[in-house]
């Protein structure tokens, strides 16, 4: 397995429009997640990149929604994504779209978006998958050099693997977008039934992933043992001890 530190700074888009399909992708994303914003409850939002703003969440219980991103459009706060300028344990929701692909250490990312988050927070992550029509544009000759195919895809087991080790509880997994987006998606009647087909014979296969999961923090109660060890007390002999401090 190859490491997830790019060897290259990651160009990152600045807005949906710069990805092939990228305004249908967020739309997709947004209807997967719709049941979702108002489930969650806090009082703040963070929404983290340029793509993760641009998601709608007006549906969101949480007042507060602020976007951070390293680019000065439509951006509540600008700084870099892997050191947030946000106290630890100050945010409810972490909003990560499409970051991970396009971040010089995704690792970093995921861990500043763990260090703002709550205990039983909620991060949300949503990326390209790898192993899907869209994966394999990675291998085609006059694609794997365009955008985005020239960035890592970290397939969603690989992300839940990232997420179980720092102890989140991964509460949903979903999969959309079965075509291979390198090219406007068709929207006749042929071309839907095929990705409706695929989408219900191949739902893993989905080009795109979203994952929700709640952090999960443990209290460390100490646990005192049961039983204690009872020092023996061995009887004396008096007479012994007079007898060996008589004068001899």
């Amino acid at each position: 397995m190859k490491p997830a530190l790019a060897f290259r700074q990651p160009h990152a888009p600045a807005s949906w429009d710069r990805l092939p399909n990228g305004e249908l992708i967020a739309q997709e994303i947004s209807s997967i997640l719709a049941p979702w914003w108002p489930k969650f409850f806090g009082y703040y939002l963070l929404k983290i990149g340029a793509l993760s703003g641009a998601l709608d969440t007006s549906i969101s219980t949480i007042t507060n929604h602020v976007t951070i991103a390293d680019h000065k459009h439509n951006t509540n706060i600008y700084a870099e994504i892997d050191d947030l300028p946000i106290l630890e344990h100050s945010v409810d929701v972490c909003l990560l779209s499409h970051v991970l692909e396009f971040s010089l250490d995704p690792h970093h990312v995921i861990r500043e978006a763990n260090r703002v988050l709550i205990p039983n927070g909620y991060l949300v992550i949503t990326g390209y998958n790898p192993i899907s029509l869209a994966g394999l544009n990675s291998f085609i000759p006059y694609r794997k050099n365009q955008a985005p195919w020239n960035e890592r895809f970290f397939s969603p087991m690989r992300v839940k693997d990232w997420l179980d080790l720092m102890g989140y509880e991964i509460l949903a997994d979903e999969r959309c977008m079965h075509s291979s987006l390198a090219k406007p998606i068709s929207q006749n009647s042929i071309a839907r039934h095929t990705r409706q087909y695929m989408q219900r014979l191949f739902p893993s296969l989905g080009s795109i992933y979203v994952i929700i999961a709640k952090k999960r923090v443990l209290p460390l109660t100490p646990i005192k043992p049961r039983w204690k060890l009872k020092p023996k007390l061995a009887p004396i002999n008096v007479s012994s001890i007079h007898s060996s401090r008589r004068p001899k």
